[in-house]
C-alpha cells in the first residue's frame, strides 16, 4: 500500500533524536519519551486549492527534514511502519544538516 497525501498535507516518518550526555554517552530515544517533533518528508500533497482555483505551492519536498508542532500530526500505521500526516501550516521549520 502506498500513501498519497491530498491537499496541503505531507507524510512524515518520525526521526528519533539521540541525546549525548556531558561525558559523551549517547542516550537513544526510548519508549518512555514523547514522540519526536521532527521527521523526514516521505510524500507531499499537491497543495491547497485557493479561492481563485489555483493550487498553493508546498514549501517542502521529499527527503527534507522538518520540525513540526507537537500535537499537530495524525498517526497512521501502514504495514509495520508508522507515519505522521501533517498539514503544511503545522510545519515550523526545515532542518538543514
Amino acid at each position: 500500500m502506498k500513501l498519497m497525501p491530498v491537499g496541503d498535507h505531507i507524510i512524515v516518518k518520525a526521526v528519533s533524536k539521540e541525546e549525548t550526555s556531558a561525558s559523551g554517552i549517547i542516550i537513544p530515544d526510548t519508549v518512555d519519551k514523547e514522540r519526536s517533533e521532527r521527521g523526514e518528508v516521505i510524500a507531499v500533497g499537491p497543495g491547497r486549492q485557493l479561492d481563485n482555483g489555483t493550487l498553493s505551492s508546498m514549501g517542502v519536498s521529499v527527503g527534507q527534514t522538518v520540525l513540526f508542532k507537537k500535537y499537530a500530526p495524525d498517526e497512521v500505521k501502514v504495514g509495520s511502519d508508522d507515519y505522521l500526516v501533517i498539514r503544511m501550516d503545522d510545519v515550523l521549520a526545515l532542518i538543514e544538516n
